[in-house]
Formats: C-alpha cells, sequence, structure tokens
C-alpha cells in the first residue's frame, strides 16, 4: 500500500488556457499519462477554467485522476497577485467557477481581472489552498520585501483553512527561488502550516524549452535577446516520479504531502444533459400545452394573413388546413417527447420580440426551416409543406446531439436582441468564448517579432502562407507547397530557427475572444454551472462562458445561435428608402416571387452585389440555367459547391429539354420531378427511403447521417434494410440494390433544402431590389461595404454597366453615406480611406447647415480641426474632392501642412474671440495658402485615386496607353468574348483584385479581375506563369494579355486561357528605330527640342515649313525615343511617322 503512494502529483498543469504561459494541449497530455501510466494530474491554469471540463473528461479517458484548479488573482493589502486553488468536491468545484467568474465581472479594471481576498477566506470549505511560486501574489510580497505582509497572509489563509493550506516548495532553479524557499520553509515552521513539493509545469518535453521562451515573450511583448526580460529555468517541462522525489528527497514531508493531496480530492466534473428554462404561463400551464396552443394559433394566423390559397372552394380550403394541422400534431408530438417545447418557446420569444420592434429576421436558417412549429411561432417565414421540407431532417428522437435554430439578424440591431435576452433572463444567459490560435500566419509573425526579425523581412515570408479561412493549411503543409520558402528556410538559418520554434507552437491559444453569434440560456444562475468571463475593454453587454462552444453544449448548456447578416441589414435600409421616396407601403415580404423581370436579370448573369449569387462562377451558373422559378435558385444555391457542382449541367440541360430527366425509378418521379431527375437535397434522399423501403422519417434521417459520414458498418447495415423493405413494396432485389448505389454518392454531399430555400428567398429579394430599385438598392449595399474597397470597385464598375450616373466625390455634393436621386448616384465620403465617418459626417452637417464651401478657405474655416487630420485631407484630395476648388491635387497635398495650421490658427482666434485681418477677403486666401507647384501626371495622379479609393474613378490608366493599341491590334475583353471567330488576341487591361490560391498539388494559381476600357473580367492565372510573373502581377499595374479560347468536343462553353503577361510599362520604355516629325513650325520647335534632347538609339528626321516651304533635316545624333516620348510629341500637335 506504502508502495502505490509513492507517487509523486504534478498539481501545477498549466495547458494552453494559460494563455501565451502554458504550452500543452490536453489530447497531448492525456496521450503522455496513458503512455507513462501516471496516477493523477492537477489543472492549474492561471487566470481561468476555460480547460476545466475538457480536461476532466480527457484525462479521465486515460485512467489517470484528474484533479481541477486553478490560478486566481486576488487583492490582498493593495497588492494583486495569484492565489492557487484546488476543488475538494463539488461544492468546492462551485466556489472556484464563482471565484474564477467573479473575478471578471465584479472587477472593472481593464487589466486585471481579481477578487478580494476577503471572499476567498469567508468560505473555506471544499477547497485547497496552495501559496504559489514566485509568480504569485506571495512571491510578489517576497519579491518587494514585504515580508511581514506574507507572513500575515499565510496567517490568514491558514487560520481559515488549516490543513487545507499548503505552502509551496519549488526547485527549478529559478532566479531567487533558493531564497524564496527558505523564507517559505522559516514560516511553515512559524505558523505550523504544512508544506508540499510542487512543480510548475508548463510543456511536457524540454525539447520545448526555447519554444517556450518565445512564447513568454509573445504574452509579455519583449524580445528574446532582451535581457531585462523574464526568463524561466528549462525545468519546468513534466518531470519523471523519479526525477522528483531524488529533488525532494530531503523534504519527506513536501514529498508526503504531495503524495496523498489527491485523496482529499474525489471530484470529476461530467457532462450533463441539456438545461434549459422552464417555460410555464400565469395560470401554470406547461410548455407542452403553450407550445400546442401558440402553434394552432399561429397556423390559424398564416391560414388568416399569410398563406395564399389557391381556391374558393370552402371544403377544398379545410382540406388543406386539416393537412396542415395534422402535420402541426406529428412535430409537436416528437417534440414534447424529446423535451424540446421550452427551447422552442424561447426561441419564438425573442424572434417575435424583434419582428414587433423593427428588428429584420431572417427568413431561416439551417434544419430549423423544415419545422411546420416553427413557421407557425414565426421562428421562419418558410413554409415547409409549400417547399417539400421534412421536419425530422431537423429533429427526431434518434438524433445524438439536439439540434439548434440559427437565426440570421440584422448586424445593426442585433444587440437589441441581447439586451432584451439580458433583462429577460439576467444571469442565465452569456455568449461563448472562443480562442484565437497561433495558426500559421499569425506564429510566424509573433515568433518573428519576439526573435528580432525585421518586420518587412517577416512580412515578406508570412505573404508565402496562403490565407484561405475556408480550407485552413498548417505551416508544415505551407511550406511543403511553397518552393520559394523552401530555399529560404535551407539558405537563411534565420528563417530555419523562425520556422523550427513556430512549428512547436503552432495551434496554441492566443488570445480570448467572444463567439458573439453564440448564446447560451440555462435555467439557473450560470457561474453556478460554468466559469463565466468578461471583456472590460469590450462592449459586449453580455459576458462569455469560460468553457468554449464544445464544453459548454457537455456542460448542459443549449446554445441559441445570433448570426448578423449583412444582407438582412442592407434589405432593411433599401426598403426604408424606398418607403421615403417612392412608396411608403412597399413591404420586401409582399414581392411576387414569380416576377420573369428578376429571372431575366438573373438569367443574363447581372448579379452584382446579390445574396449568394455574386461569384463569376455563379453568374455563369444562372447564364446557362436561365431560372424561371424560385425553385431554381434554391437548386442553385445547393449545387454550387465542391461536389455536386457537375451536376449543374445535368440540371440544366433536363430543365431546357436537351436532355431526359433520370428518375431512377416511377415511384420517384414525383421527389426528383422538380428537379429534373438530380438529387440535390438531403430531403430527398430520405423521402426516397421512405417511398420505396418504408423507413419512417427518423429512420431515413439515420440512413442519410451514415451515407454523408461513410461509415462502412452502418452503411451496409442500412444498405440491407434498405433493400428488404423496397423488396417487401415489390421492387426486386437488383433494382433496389443498384438505387440503393446510384443515390448513396448523392447523399455524401446532398444539400440541406431547408437552408438552400431560405437563403433562396433573400437572395430573389436583393435580385427584385435590384430589378425596380437599383439606385435605392446600390445606396444601401455600398453603406454597408464602406470600408471595404475591393468592394467598391465591383459596385462602381456596375453601376457604370447599368448607365447610372456617379457623381465623383465632391465636398460640395456627396455625403458621408452613399445616396442619389432620380438622376444622380453620389459617391459616399466616407467611403475614402483614411477620411473617416464620424469626421466626414460633422464636415457634412457643416455644410447643410450653412451652406455649401466657397473656396478651401472657407471650408478650414468652417470646419473643426479634430475633423480634419493629415491623413484625411490627403484622402479627400487624392480622391478629387476638392476638384472643384483647384484641379492641382499635387498643389493641395504639398499645402496641406498650410491648411492645417490655418485651421488650427482659425479655431483658437474663434475661441478668444479674435477676428483676422484676412477674413472677411476669403477669396483670396486660397492663393496664400496653396503651394505653387506642378501637377501629378497622369499615370501617377491615377495611381493617388487608385491608392485612396481602390480604383479608378476620374479617368482610366489604360488612356495613357491608347497609342500602343493599334501596333499590338488590341481588342476589349467583352468584344474577344462573345465574338465566336476570335480564338485568341490581345487585350490591355489593369489589375484590380488578386486571389492567390493553391491546387491540389500545392502550387500557386490567381484569379485576377482585370478592368479594360469595356469593363470588369476575371481570368485564371496558372501556376507556371504566376510563379513567371509574380513581379509584376500587382494590383494597379497595366499589362497586356495574350489570350486563348480552349474548348474541347464534349463542352459546349469554352475556357479563356492566358498564355503571356506583358507590363505596358515596360513595352512603352522599348527604344524606336526611327522617327518622322511632320508639321513642325518655329513657334514649337524649342518645345521639340526640349523632349528629344537625351542620346539615345533612335534615327530622328524633322520636317520644317517654312513659308510654304518644306525643310527636311535629319539629326546627326541619335536620340532617345519612346513612347512616353510619342504621347508628349503628340501633345504638340505634331504628327509622326514611326519606323
Amino acid at each position: 500500500m506504502q508502495e502505490n503512494n509513492q507517487n509523486f502529483n504534478h498539481l501545477k498543469i498549466h495547458t494552453q488556457y494559460s494563455i501565451c504561459e502554458g504550452a500543452i494541449k490536453i489530447d497531448d497530455l492525456k496521450n503522455f499519462c496513458k503512455e507513462k501510466k501516471i496516477k493523477s494530474v492537477g489543472l492549474s491554469d492561471t487566470s481561468n477554467l476555460c480547460g476545466a471540463l475538457e480536461f476532466s473528461e480527457e484525462i479521465s479517458k486515460s485512467g489517470t485522476q484528474p484533479i481541477i484548479g486553478t490560478q486566481i488573482n486576488f487583492k490582498f493589502n493593495n497588492e494583486i497577485g495569484i492565489i492557487p486553488l484546488i476543488a475538494k468536491n463539488r461544492y468546492g468545484y462551485e466556489r472556484i467557477l464563482e471565484l474564477s467568474s467573479n473575478s471578471y465581472l465584479l472587477n472593472k479594471d481593464d487589466f486585471l481581472p481579481y477578487c478580494d481576498f476577503q471572499k476567498l477566506i469567508d468560505k473555506p470549505e471544499g477547497l485547497i489552498v496552495l501559496s504559489g511560486s514566485l509568480g504569485s501574489l506571495s512571491g510578489s510580497l517576497f519579491k518587494k520585501n514585504k515580508l511581514q505582509d506574507l507572513a500575515n497572509f499565510y496567517r490568514d489563509i491558514y487560520k481559515n483553512f488549516r490543513n487545507d493550506f499548503y505552502i509551496e516548495i519549488q526547485r527549478h532553479n529559478d532566479e531567487r527561488e533558493k531564497e524564496f524557499e527558505k523564507i517559505n520553509l522559516n514560516l511553515s515552521h512559524k505558523i505550523k502550516a504544512p508544506i508540499i513539493a510542487t512543480h510548475e509545469v508548463y510543456y511536457l518535453d524540454q525539447s520545448m524549452h526555447e519554444a517556450h521562451d518565445a512564447l513568454l515573450c509573445i504574452k509579455n511583448k519583449t524580445y528574446i535577446n532582451d535581457k531585462n526580460r523574464f526568463k524561466l529555468s528549462n525545468n519546468h517541462n513534466l518531470k519523471s516520479n523519479e526525477e522528483m522525489m531524488k529533488l525532494f528527497s530531503d523534504l519527506p514531508e513536501a514529498l508526503k504531502n504531495n503524495f496523498y493531496l489527491p485523496f482529499k480530492c474525489n471530484f470529476k466534473a461530467n457532462y450533463s444533459k441539456p438545461l434549459l428554462p422552464e417555460i410555464s404561463s400565469d395560470n401554470e400551464i406547461g410548455p407542452d400545452q403553450i407550445l400546442n396552443e401558440q402553434a394552432l394559433i399561429g397556423l390559424k394566423e398564416k391560414f388568416n394573413n399569410d398563406l395564399v390559397i389557391l381556391t374558393n372552394d370552402l371544403n377544398k380550403k379545410d382540406e388543406i388546413f386539416n393537412k396542415y394541422k395534422l402535420r402541426l400534431e406529428h412535430e409537436i408530438s416528437i417534440i414534447t417527447q424529446m423535451n424540446y417545447s421550452s427551447y422552442f418557446l424561447i426561441v419564438s420569444d425573442y424572434i417575435k420580440w424583434a419582428k414587433k420592434n423593427d428588428i429584420p429576421v431572417g427568413p431561416g436558417r439551417g434544419s430549423g426551416a423544415g419545422s411546420l412549429v416553427a413557421w407557425c411561432l414565426s421562428i421562419t417565414d418558410i413554409d415547409p409543406i409549400k417547399f417539400n421540407l421534412i421536419f425530422e431532417r431537423f429533429l427526431n428522437p434518434d438524433r445524438i446531439s439536439m439540434p439548434d435554430f440559427d437565426i440570421d439578424f440584422c448586424e445593426e440591431k442585433r444587440d437589441l436582441v441581447f439586451e432584451y435576452l439580458n433583462k429577460k433572463y439576467n444571469g442565465s444567459v452569456a455568449h461563448i468564448i472562443t480562442f484565437g490560435k497561433l495558426k500559421a500566419r499569425m506564429v510566424i509573425r509573433d515568433v518573428g517579432r519576439v526573435i528580432g526579425l525585421p518586420y518587412g523581412f517577416v512580412d515578406m515570408i508570412c505573404k508565402m502562407i496562403p490565407f484561405d479561412p475556408s480550407r485552413p493549411m498548417k505551416l508544415n503543409e505551407c511550406i511543403n507547397s511553397e518552393p520559394r520558402l523552401q530555399k529560404l528556410i535551407r539558405e537563411d538559418n534565420r528563417v530555419k530557427k523562425l520556422v523550427d520554434l513556430s512549428l512547436k507552437l503552432e495551434g496554441l491559444n492566443r488570445n480570448f475572444a467572444t463567439h458573439a453569434a453564440g448564446v447560451v440560456i440555462a435555467d439557473k444562475k450560470l457561474s453556478t454551472i460554468v466559469p463565466l468571463y468578461k471583456d472590460q475593454s469590450s462592449n459586449l453587454l453580455l459576458p462569455s462562458t469560460q468553457f468554449d462552444m464544445y464544453s459548454a453544449e457537455n456542460a448542459g448548456l443549449v446554445k441559441f445561435d445570433f448570426l448578423g447578416l449583412k444582407t438582412l441589414t442592407v434589405i432593411n435600409r433599401a426598403q426604408k428608402i424606398i418607403k421615403e421616396k417612392i412608396n411608403k407601403d412597399f413591404n420586401i415580404k409582399n414581392i411576387n416571387y414569380e416576377d420573369q423581370r428578376v429571372f431575366q436579370l438573373l438569367s443574363e448573369g447581372k448579379t452584382v452585389g446579390l445574396f449568394q449569387l455574386e461569384s463569376s462562377g455563379m453568374k455563369d451558373a444562372l447564364i446557362n440555367m436561365k431560372p424561371n422559378r424560385l425553385e431554381d435558385i434554391i437548386a442553385l444555391v445547393a449545387l454550387y459547391r465542391p461536389g455536386p457542382m457537375s451536376n449543374i449541367s445535368v440540371y440544366n440541360d433536363c430543365k431546357h429539354g436537351r436532355k431526359e430527366p433520370d428518375y431512377l425509378h416511377p415511384k420517384l418521379k414525383k421527389i426528383l420531378e422538380p428537379t429534373y431527375g438530380v438529387i440535390i437535397y438531403q430531403e430527398q434522399v430520405m423521402q426516397i427511403a421512405q417511398i420505396l423501403s418504408g423507413f419512417t422519417a427518423g429512420e431515413a434521417d439515420i440512413l442519410r447521417r451514415a451515407m454523408g459520414k461513410k461509415k462502412r458498418a452502418e452503411l451496409e447495415k442500412q444498405k440491407k434494410r434498405f433493400i428488404d423493405g423496397a423488396e417487401k413494396n415489390g421492387i426486386a432485389q437488383d433494382i433496389a440494390a443498384g438505387i440503393f448505389m446510384k443515390i448513396e454518392p448523392f447523399a455524401e454531399y446532398g444539400f440541406n433544402k431547408s437552408h438552400a430555400a431560405a437563403y433562396a428567398v433573400i437572395a430573389y429579394q436583393t435580385a427584385y431590389l435590384k430589378t425596380y430599385f437599383p439606385n435605392d438598392f446600390f445606396s444601401a449595399s455600398m453603406s454597408m461595404e464602406l470600408s471595404n474597397q475591393k468592394k467598391m470597385s465591383e459596385f462602381y464598375e456596375e453601376l457604370k454597366r447599368m448607365k447610372i450616373k456617379v457623381i465623383r466625390p465632391n465636398i460640395n455634393e456627396c455625403f458621408a453615406d452613399f445616396t442619389s436621386d432620380k438622376n444622380n448616384f453620389y459617391y459616399a465620403l466616407g467611403a475614402i480611406k483614411n477620411v473617416g465617418f464620424e469626421s466626414i459626417s460633422n464636415v457634412i452637417k457643416e455644410r447643410s447647415k450653412n451652406g455649401k464651401f466657397k473656396n478651401l478657405y472657407d471650408f478650414i474655416d468652417r470646419t473643426n480641426p479634430k475633423d480634419i487630420n493629415k491623413l484625411q485631407l490627403e484622402g479627400l484630395v487624392k480622391a478629387g474632392a476638392f476638384d472643384s476648388f483647384n484641379k492641382n491635387r499635387k498643389s493641395l497635398i504639398d499645402s496641406i501642412p498650410n491648411l492645417i495650421l490655418k485651421s488650427k490658427n482659425l479655431h483658437e482666434n474663434k475661441s478668444i474671440s479674435q477676428i483676422s485681418l484676412f477674413e472677411e477677403n476669403k477669396d483670396q486666401n486660397d492663393f496664400e495658402l496653396i503651394v505653387n507647384t506642378k501637377d501629378y501626371i497622369f499615370e501617377e495622379r491615377l495611381s493617388k485615386e487608385f491608392e485612396t479609393l481602390g480604383f479608378f474613378i476620374s479617368d482610366h490608366p489604360l488612356n495613357q496607353f491608347k497609342d500602343l493599341f493599334p501596333k499590338y491590334n488590341i481588342i476589349n475583353f467583352s468584344d474577344f468574348s462573345t465574338n465566336d471567330n476570335l480564338k485568341d488576341g490581345v487585350i490591355a487591361c489593369t489589375i484590380l483584385k488578386i486571389q492567390e490560391k493553391k491546387n491540389q498539388k500545392g502550387l500557386s494559381y490567381a484569379i485576377i479581375k482585370f478592368t479594360d476600357l469595356g469593363g470588369v473580367f476575371e481570368l485564371f492565372v496558372f501556376s507556371e506563369l504566376f510563379e513567371q510573373k509574380r513581379n509584376i502581377l500587382k494590383e494597379g499595374n497595366s499589362v497586356f494579355l495574350n489570350i486563348i479560347k480552349n474548348t474541347s468536343s464534349d463542352v459546349k462553353n469554352y475556357r479563356i486561357n492566358v498564355r503571356s503577361i506583358t507590363k505596358i510599362k515596360d513595352l512603352m520604355n522599348l527604344a524606336i528605330n526611327s522617327i518622322e516629325i511632320n508639321d513642325l513650325n518655329l513657334k514649337i520647335l524649342n518645345q521639340i527640342k526640349e523632349l528629344i534632347s537625351l542620346p539615345g538609339e533612335t534615327n530622328v528626321t524633322l520636317k520644317i515649313k517654312k513659308n510654304t516651304i518644306i525643310h527636311h533635316y535629319k539629326l546627326s545624333q541619335k536620340r532617345k525615343i519612346d513612347q512616353k516620348i510619342i504621347s508628349q510629341l503628340k501633345n504638340t500637335g505634331v504628327s509622326l511617322k514611326i519606323y
């Protein structure tokens, strides 16, 4: 027995939840414990219990006893520091939940969460207190030489906790540790408190020390080579039993107390069933009856108000109503059976409140849109019977995990719903925490900084790492797929060290964040179930759970998703504008969903700004599909994903009669006819199983999941059930097996029709607004994207295509936001880079109040200096907002210091009621303020414009190169793509946007958005060419593309491929063999002489006209003549012959 107890217990494990301090992942710790057969380990993360439930469950699986503890900051005699606590039992666990939560919720300081020390000693039951390391409150008192305070601190704890307080002895060989040990041993002897041997574990293996040292630098914002920074020794790994026994062999009492401490702890945090608030009415009717009553009332209201019954036959109406009522009763029976009535009622309550308070709510999202009860309770706006949606796809008795409703809210007003929830469920509602992680790019940036590499160098390396949130790559994968990075690692030891350290730290938690869309609501005060967190520097109304989404759900909390959907805000804004200006009775919910003008717009691929339909691939799909009903849009939303995308062409061919639909079996025609024989939706797979094989809806959902997860054993079991059921329905075994084989691939990527239908409705609404109210739609859409310059570029090109007149940025015409009238669309000054929406709003208020600005002097005189700093003025000048005062933008840029100084002087004079001598003569003061200098050349002017707007608005950069176009037979992209006779050609274009991606082999390619004089288009640039031309493929550069149409026998459409890319500037600089300058006269001779004064490689002939005689002169020396000089020569009025 004695021998079995001789195990050193690591009670101070710091996992990755000790942010930028611990470097242990719980999964790795579990495997380590299992391999080493460790008896017990204790969690001791700093300032949180984020990992408590995960730690408890996972460590238990390895056969190791989990001991739950944490380190919480306490304030003692104006000193704040951590005290390690351990839960002995459930009460102790609830105490550390409470203390950890209160350290965040009751403390208003931004920088440090803490509790008052008295709160700890008031209730000592259920807790073990450790004195702490050098980094704790006791260590802080020691380092500040407050030894009497330290003694009092220990006495106060010992007085209340007695033998559940231990003074820690640690031997990591850290600075001043031996001195601290002597003090602790002395105080232990004086106050009779027991000592205990402990060890702070920050990483599992000693080889991690250097990387952990870098992690501490990331946390403390210091550098590795900083001699004065905080450091730890290399002894903070998880040492073996033998090592620890040897280390503390001279302190048997400290070892003994360590051996026996786990026997004091008999608590394990366990998973819990869902804990929902119990809903009841004033007369104590339970949630099941309330649900039943409210759903039936809602159904009757739908029939009276919303639902259009296409019959005047009263018997038929009753028949339809009874059909809906039967479905309603069926759903309610499942909901009540699964104790989910409260959940439906809670969701219904806050959605009804939102709608009543003019907060836009989405029509539905996810499988929840398949519920008739949800429709009747106003949770969704999608009639599931009309769209043939299945309730059991959302909820059925065989579901293992409970589903949740994902609800889309208008982004601008979502916080109002949180306010409502906070009032209604005070103390029982919270957001869910998330963790920012050291992912590939982030870890390179952080480690690069702390090891002292230049920012630009690190940034260059980071840009080699692909950034695709939908398919994040690990650092190793990035290195393996990027030859440039591999070369750097081989050739530069600094990069090798950077990558080695980064690989060790990758994936660790870096910071706390909040899943703002995720909310949990409980049946009791949340801090009794989970620990809570609040970032005092944020403006979030609700606290967050310290548990992440998975641990929160495992603790019994039910998640409600409050997603902010920007498109709902766009629709709401557009609707308000339309009501104010055009039709006060307009309501987006009452539009015609069969309007062929809307489908015509979609069929032409004019989808810029439309929800879910904007991508170039989606445009092509719409052009080929030519949708004429909402079902087509639902199908496309579902099909346009990797996997099912290949079925779009089959759908289109069958829709347009080019191919006969394959319904697999006559019994399935009704199910597959709406989608022309293509299995698109998960609901169709479920219906096939029900009709052919007699599956119940719940069984059909199990089949769907089995097919989706590809679990072979479960799939074989379901296949047998499917074939047996089909045989009972008179279908031959081989036919049933064949059908099963055909539907199996579809089930793997089949989409949730409930979700597709809801999002297709929103897509159609945006298309309707664009069709009938384009100006108002774009005002709303662009106002939601003020800071997204690349999106602004797309919108601007679409406005040009639609021939909507855009008023360029103008300080006297435009507004802070996008606005329009019948004739004009006014560009938002708030969309100009660095201008700032609030500042420019103040400027516009002044203009509205006191009239347009007469000149620059008037502008700076009337605006507050706080609203016109250097960056703001530069942005306005570069965008051309002051062109009406002075067209010389270079002059204005150079004058900004004068303008700012004058603005401050005027403001100060006003504040002390002084009047400038020149104030009344404002018109002449512009001259004094403006620096006289030569304006930007054409190219530089447009470059500055692009820099501040993200696109070109006053002119097109290609216009400066038009002289080259005839020489290279340049054509517009639109002409090339629509002319079947042109198979290849050269186009001139400017790069707007580059998306770099990786193919399956890990090679880089790009999707590039270009603009030419005819419009905007996208092209793929494949790996080899992309790598060759990477140096010239920069946003804003103008290039010639040699392109070709590639077709194949089995594809009717063609793909346009890029064969070569040439920077136009390089061609401009090419020397010319000889040139003849005609129509010269003596007046412009000196100007010409200046232009061709430099020596070069071009023979020059001059033809000068004197009176009626033309004289020929061939210059003896060759001159420098390039395309740029040719353009300048033409501007003088001469004619040229180039050889």
